[in-house]
């Protein structure tokens, strides 16, 4: 009889155990549907799938890496510890991917990041420098080669005549080659818009990576209302210290953010110099917490150096690459 009544009063204890758990849900939803949008952190709710995401993508390398190893006629040991390993540094790659992240929603706040495209507002970039005023930090102007020496590289940014229409707004089209030793290793090309407040966005990219000539990787690449990904802002018109924004918005692809610093910061390179007048930013991505960049751009000229810095801004040695030439 005992047993029967332990029976009884364990059933019952479930039952409302149970009970409890549908009502919290319920209660939750409800709270949910009833919450206003502004107070539904959906930076950090993106922030928390990115992570799931990046486990599972972690995950499925791993077993792919096993797959491979079965099919090794030896060393398939060495091969399965090794697949280990990597899983073990992905999967803490995506913690700190989140955490930077996270750090990201501090900064922008819980709001949906859907900044409104409207081609109205935006210039024809073929009057860029003529009836148009070039946005004086990042001038879009038909023709400019900018020229770029350091850390090993050659970079040469050129401002083409051709155009690209991208969710109805009509963008400049502006290559990057990157060289080591004569040899590309990246070659990019970056499709800007000036609206009429003399802001430039952002709307993608085709990034191509080279190694011994052969193309090997288009890692990074992404274009503006294809799978979710929009447009940012590369330079603001009148920027404002510690104001923060996106560049670019492709989740867990194209995720780079700047912050300004200064805009009375003082630099120098071989072409051209500010004192007092340069536009200072940090720029970072929460997909490589630990590459930060301090970029400088001169009014009238634009970008004249970017250093990577390390977590407390202090310059990289061997990393400062300068300005050296403008053919326009």
């Amino acid at each position: 009889m005992e047993s029967k009544r332990c029976g009884k009063h364990q059933f019952r204890d479930l039952w409302h155990a149970r009970f409890a758990i549908a009502v919290a849900v319920v209660l939750f939803m409800m709270m949910t549907i009833a919450s206003p949008a502004s107070a539904i952190p959906f930076c950090s709710k993106t922030s928390n799938a990115a992570k799931i995401a990046c486990l599972h993508e972690a995950e499925a390398d791993f077993w792919i890496a096993r797959g491979k190893c079965n099919n090794l006629s030896a060393s398939r040991g060495a091969c399965k510890a090794a697949a280990h390993t990597v899983k073990k540094d992905d999967f803490q790659s995506c913690r700190e991917q989140y955490t930077a992240r996270q750090d990201v929603c501090a900064l922008l706040g819980q709001a949906p990041y859907d900044p409104a495209v409207n081609p109205a507002d935006f210039v024809d970039p073929v009057q860029i420098g003529g009836a148009v005023t070039p946005n004086p930090y990042f001038p879009l102007v038909a023709g400019t080669t900018r020229t770029y020496s350091g850390a090993g590289e050659t970079i040469t940014v050129t401002v083409t005549a051709q155009t690209k229409v991208i969710q109805g707004v009509t963008c400049r089209v502006v290559t990057d080659v990157v060289e080591v030793g004569g040899q590309v290793i990246e070659d990019t090309e970056d499709w800007f818009a000036q609206d009429v407040q003399g802001n430039v966005w952002y709307f993608g990219e085709i990034a191509q990576d080279f190694v011994n000539g052969e193309l090997v990787s288009i890692e990074g690449s992404w274009k503006a209302g294809v799978d979710g990904a929009k447009a940012g802002i590369v330079m603001k018109a009148a920027p404002t210290v510690n104001e923060t924004y996106r560049q670019e918005f492709s989740l867990g692809n194209a995720e780079d953010v700047a912050t300004v610093l200064s805009i009375t910061a003082t630099e120098t390179s071989p072409f051209a110099s500010c004192t007092g007048t340069c536009v200072q930013t940090k720029d970072f991505t929460p997909l490589d917490p630990e590459a930060i960049e301090n970029k400088y751009y001169a009014p009238g000229v634009g970008m004249i150096l970017e250093v990577a810095v390390d977590a407390t801004g202090t310059p990289i040695p061997g990393t400062r690459v300068e300005l050296i030439s403008v053919t326009p």
